[in-house]
């Protein structure tokens, strides 16, 4: 049986709203924090979401 990979489960939230998104994140490859353009459904345009724990 395989064991549980090194994936974690991450919140990300919106630097101008209260917009949250879950995602999954390798603790090997990406150790330090993400952070990412995703669409913001309240603002309806791309913003950055950074990584919340």
């Amino acid at each position: 049986m395989a064991k549980k990979g090194g994936r974690e489960k991450v919140k990300l939230k919106s630097t101008e709203t209260a917009e949250v998104y879950w995602t999954m994140k390798s603790k090997r490859n990406t150790p330090d924090r993400m952070e990412l353009k995703k669409y913001d459904k309240k603002l309806k345009r791309h913003v950055t979401f950074k990584e919340a724990k």
